[in-house]
């Protein structure tokens, strides 16, 4: 008798990511390391002890030894609330129970900037870059499911920041493609049943159900109110919707590298009649690569101060210079537009 559904579901997802991870390897060496017997790859599992991390965990023990594949785990401990230091010790013992090594606990510093959200997204994927770095490792699991990416798209609708942010989160993001996130095809209710199945203990995280956060509304009381207008299909509906804005993006993205070179004159300052005769969503594009480029944080550079930059492209009334967060400006000179630290 085989495994349960919902574990055969996790596990495959997590095996397909597995040889992703293994072929990427392979590409990735010399002629005369391929004639080398390869090294066995680290993965890590980022896990906080709730289903879908501890699903993912338990999926990772289970398929990496069979592929000749190390598997370790990381949990971030926040210390936003009280015996966080304890539980995060929890989930190593746990961790390691699966038969995972090395496994670590870290702890950091949230700050404010962004809100509390993001701040703590900042502070877990800087301590994820930095254990991965530490152990060497070629990937590291995150648990992300298709109704985080649901949650993902509609909080992105909500800000209007156009096409990329309904992209949700990648399959692969990060340097060197070191995050997967084998779950997004994949719903919450499986991870937990796989979960309950097997046995292995979770814990809810209260800030999850907490209505002082975005994230938490939104899960608790604006996908069901989705779902009770429109019926069901509305998660399924979403995840599409980000992988067909993802694919247009990323598209828009190209040609927007393709073109930037054609508008910058022999100094390399972006030349605004060039700029104007672009489509707005590939101006906009080559705009917001020049601010991120001259130091506003991409998580603070949002569509309307792109707009505000674009005006003085296709609305040029003499305007004064744009402020951009960290504290970058752009301005208008002499048929140019320069965008700097200001």
């Amino acid at each position: 008798m085989g495994p349960h559904p919902a574990v055969a579901a996790i596990r495959l997802a997590v095996r397909r990511v597995l040889h992703d991870i293994l072929n990427d390897q392979t590409s990735a060496r010399t002629p005369d390391e391929a004639a080398e017997r390869p090294p066995s790859p680290l993965v890590l599992v980022a896990c906080s002890g709730g289903a879908d991390s501890m699903a993912l965990a338990s999926a990772l023990a289970f398929e990496a030894p069979k592929l000749g594949i190390r598997a370790g785990g990381v949990t971030v401990d926040h210390g936003l609330q009280p015996g966080s230091e304890l539980r995060a010790q929890e989930v190593v013992l746990r961790l390691r129970e699966l038969g995972l090594d090395p496994v670590e606990a870290t702890t950091v510093t949230v700050g404010r900037e962004g809100g509390p959200e993001a701040a703590a997204r900042d502070a877990r994927y800087a301590a994820l870059d930095a254990a991965a770095e530490c152990h060497g490792a070629a990937a590291i699991l995150l648990g992300h499911t298709r109704d985080d990416q649901a949650e993902t798209v509609l909080l992105g609708l909500a800000r209007g920041s156009g096409i990329r942010s309904l992209s949700g989160m990648a399959a692969v993001s990060g340097a060197g493609g070191r995050y997967r996130r084998p779950f997004l095809q994949l719903d919450r209710q499986t991870a937990r049943k796989a979960c309950m199945v097997q046995s292995l203990p979770v814990w809810d995280d209260p800030h999850n159900a907490d209505p002082a956060y975005t994230r938490s509304r939104l899960r608790h009381e604006g996908l069901p109110a989705l779902e009770k207008a429109l019926g069901k299909g509305v998660v399924e509906a979403l995840a599409r919707t980000a992988q067909l804005s993802r694919d247009d993006a990323d598209a828009l993205d190209a040609w927007a590298r393709q073109a930037e070179a054609s508008v910058r004159d022999a100094a390399g300052l972006l030349e605004c009649a060039k700029l104007y005769a672009l489509p707005p969503a590939v101006r906009r594009r080559i705009l917001r690569r020049a601010a991120i480029e001259a130091g506003a944080p991409a998580g603070s550079l949002f569509a309307r101060h792109i707009e505000e930059v674009d005006r003085l492209i296709t609305g040029w009334r003499g305007q004064g210079a744009i402020n951009l967060p960290g504290r970058v400006i752009a301005q208008r000179q002499g048929g140019r537009l320069v965008i700097r630290q200001g």
